[in-house]
């Protein structure tokens, strides 16, 4: 007679051990009033933006590493639609748009992600990122309850949420992804949509929960962020800035350390002291997240550019110019 043992019993040591070993690289994520909770710990946290496809994937490097030396914790970045879906069911991940290689640099360097998927960014980018097919879809309305625009954009940002999954790059899963947001600055147009702007919001909410990251999602420049989304600043100064819940941190998603510059226009300017003043009363005044906007600026390649008549160059006073060089003055 031949005995035939069940594996069973091994199955389910194999799911045991693969269970701890992911539980153990994991980084716990959470908020209260106070700040950002890694691991048990809460943080203030230093993030500064750099926009992958307004570089070179091989300045990536460089550029990460001089801003871990700048003192950072955090690398901010948009995910650009128009980019990577610049025709319908067509994408595009190579070269500079490759923003899953931009995380991993990130991560390299020990750095933490903040990923801005939107996936309306505004960002001086043209359309505001969003693809110019997406007007041409008959019966659609762009950033309203509208079930066709709706269906688009879940179908956008459920496809990088799978991308960073599969990667492994959520902090969840022992990533450097410490937060992701869902739309953007979206407070500054909602009165436009009545009911209907309030509804979408309600959804961008929900459907951002739905995809289960495991990190908090944030919405910069929204008062009336539905929970558990934290709603926060872009400004020059944060510091009067209250979130809407008590429960949610202080956070400063955009510190311009400059502005965009127009064809004709004298370079925007920021003097440092401004900036290190904006940044100690905000902290001060119980902050607990703030970051630069730009770090790294760099270029609007092509035709990337947004607004009339903006530069190619996006440097914005940033503490690496356009090309990634730092310049330190002695006095």
């Amino acid at each position: 007679m031949v005995m035939i043992r069940s594996s069973r019993p091994l199955l389910l040591l194999i799911a045991l051990v693969v269970g701890l070993t992911s539980s153990a690289t994991a980084t716990n994520v959470t908020y209260d009033g106070r700040a950002i909770i890694i691991n048990g710990e809460r943080r203030l946290l230093f993030g500064g933006s750099i926009h992958y496809p307004r570089s070179t994937a091989d300045m990536w490097p460089g550029l990460i590493q001089k801003a871990k030396e700048g003192g950072l914790d955090a690398i901010d970045t948009y995910i650009f639609w128009n980019a990577h879906e610049p025709r319908k069911g067509e994408y595009n991940f190579a070269g500079n748009l490759d923003f899953i290689k931009f995380i991993k640099i990130v991560k390299e360097a020990g750095l933490y992600v903040v990923l801005r998927i939107g996936p309306y960014v505004c960002a001086e980018w043209n359309y505001g990122g969003f693809p110019v097919w997406l007007h041409q879809i008959l019966g659609i309305e762009l950033r309203t309850d509208n079930e066709i625009f709706k269906a688009e954009m879940q179908n956008f940002t459920t496809l990088i949420v799978d991308m960073v999954k599969k990667e492994n790059l959520l902090a969840s899963q022992g990533g450097p992804i410490i937060l992701t947001q869902i739309e953007n600055e979206y407070g500054n147009f909602i009165e436009k949509y009545g009911a209907a702007g309030k509804q979408y919001m309600q959804w961008c909410a929900d459907m951002a929960e739905s995809l289960d990251v495991g990190v908090p999602w944030i919405m910069c420049q929204e008062p009336d962020a539905p929970a558990p989304m934290i709603n926060t600043c872009n400004g020059f100064y944060c510091h009067k800035f209250k979130p809407n819940r008590p429960d949610s941190p202080k956070m400063w998603t955009e510190n311009w350390t400059g502005w965009f510059q127009a064809w004709g226009e004298g370079q925007p300017y920021r003097p440092v002291e401004d900036l290190a003043y904006a940044v100690a009363y905000f902290f001060e005044s119980g902050g607990s997240f703030q970051n630069y906007y730009m770090y790294h600026g760099g270029t609007n390649f092509g035709r990337t550019s947004g607004g009339p008549y903006l530069m190619t160059s996006y440097d914005y006073d940033a503490p690496l110019d356009e090309y990634g060089t730092s310049f330190i003055t002695y006095s």
